[in-house]
């Protein structure tokens, strides 16, 4: 048996909190039902809860994570039958992102007002984007809230499992780049500049590759300065450059084209489309509005351009597969699944079948390409250590041959 953490709430609003023994969570949820409970929020006693925590004095931003939660929590209660009004005084209080608990009570006294929960939501435009309103507000609007929460969380959770995927495999190659990184910044920024001294002690001419090291080691001991402000200015640069739509444009039109990573870009570009459309249509959003929504969910502008065309062909009375082979942007594969959905009437379950295809896709994809960017990483990081050291032999070497 193990023990467990709730807080659940009874029918009347009351919350409560304890300790629970049982085989696992869906026990535990089993047993608070029977008790007349309605479970908000279940995990392990060894974790505890939150003490003390430096995140605690820093400035809290929320991130998908807490709004998959506050969303997860918010469908239970109203599944369970609570009114909204009351569902949110409750997680306003049991949230434990001050700033996400904050934005919950505003939406509760704007809801007390005369809003709607969508109307209420759309204040929050930084926490709760367009998606998330336009399908609370289909919702409400044919009476299945709950039914829209639970999809939310699904989209939510999906999205939150392809981001950590990409964060999980970037690790190993991040930590390897910064630890071969340092490595030879101490060698250029303290070891070479004592091997200097002693060769210029010497006298003696030394070898051209060693030269090039204490140039390249005097350099950054003495302008390290500059590098630092020519990268700033770079980054602001680029950004100001890519600012024009044509200009982003031309560059999201070139990383299509990488090796590799052109085709991965496609791939999770292909399962956002896929997923949010067919979250969308299934919360009974009209596919010409629904569009629009998939269009700024993008961060590709040229797959976002591509949506924009498709919603215009759509509005002249074309299907959706033949519109998507006229983009030359989706590949094959997804563009004849959907047109399958197209046909037998199932467009938003062929979406979402489509999502989970190149999201499973998108992972093998990445694991790929991580298998072939730690040996690259590990040859460009040892060959410069090795050229440093080879420098530095040749130098020694030279010095042995001066004649005492």
């Amino acid at each position: 048996m193990v023990e467990f953490f709730y807080k659940a709430t009874t029918l009347s609003g009351q919350t409560v909190e304890g300790l629970m023994e049982g085989k696992d969570e869906s026990t535990v949820v089993q047993s608070l039902h029977q008790m007349g409970y309605i479970p908000i929020r279940i995990g392990s006693a060894e974790k505890g809860e939150t003490g003390f925590s430096l995140a605690s004095f820093l400035p809290q931003r929320v991130g998908v994570k807490d709004l998959l939660v506050f969303t997860q929590e918010l469908s239970t209660l109203v599944s369970a039958g609570l009114p909204i009004d009351r569902s949110l005084s409750i997680l306003g209080t049991l949230t434990e992102n001050q700033k996400l608990g904050e934005t919950v009570k505003d939406v509760l006294k704007r809801i007390e007002g005369g809003n709607s929960l969508a109307e209420a939501l759309s204040n929050h435009p930084r926490i709760f984007p367009k998606l998330y309103v336009n399908m609370v507000k289909a919702g409400e609007a044919g009476g299945f809230l709950e039914t829209i929460l639970a999809r939310l969380a699904q989209y939510l959770e999906s999205s939150k499992e392809i981001r950590e995927t990409l964060i999980s495999v970037m690790i190993y190659p991040l930590i390897l780049t910064f630890v071969s990184g340092l490595s030879i910044a101490i060698l250029v920024t303290f070891v070479i500049p004592r091997f200097a001294k002693i060769f210029s002690d010497m006298g003696q001419a030394i070898p051209l590759p060693t030269q090039i090291i204490l140039w390249i080691s005097h350099g950054v001991r003495s302008y390290w300065w500059g590098g630092l402000g020519a990268a700033v200015l770079v980054y602001y640069g680029w950004k100001l450059y890519t600012r024009d739509e044509e200009r982003k444009f031309g560059w999201d039109r070139f990383k299509l084209k990488w090796i590799l990573v052109g085709d991965l870009i496609k791939k999770i570009e292909v399962a956002r489309f896929s997923r949010t459309l067919g979250t969308l249509l299934q919360s009974g959003v009209p596919i010409l509005p629904a569009l629009n929504l998939v269009k700024e969910v993008s961060l590709n502008s040229v797959i976002s351009r591509s949506i924009g065309n498709l919603h215009d062909r759509l509005r002249e009375g074309k299907g959706i597969s033949k519109s998507l082979v006229e983009t030359d942007v989706f590949p094959p594969l997804a563009v004849h699944m959907i047109g399958v959905g197209e046909e037998t009437g199932r467009l938003d379950e062929m979406l979402l079948k489509v999502a989970e295809t190149y999201e499973e896709n998108v992972r093998n994809s990445l694991k790929r390409f991580i298998s072939l960017l730690e040996p690259l990483i590990i040859l460009i990081m040892g060959g410069a250590v090795g050229f440093i050291v080879i420098s530095m032999m040749l130098a020694i070497f030279s010095i042995n041959e001066i004649p005492f």
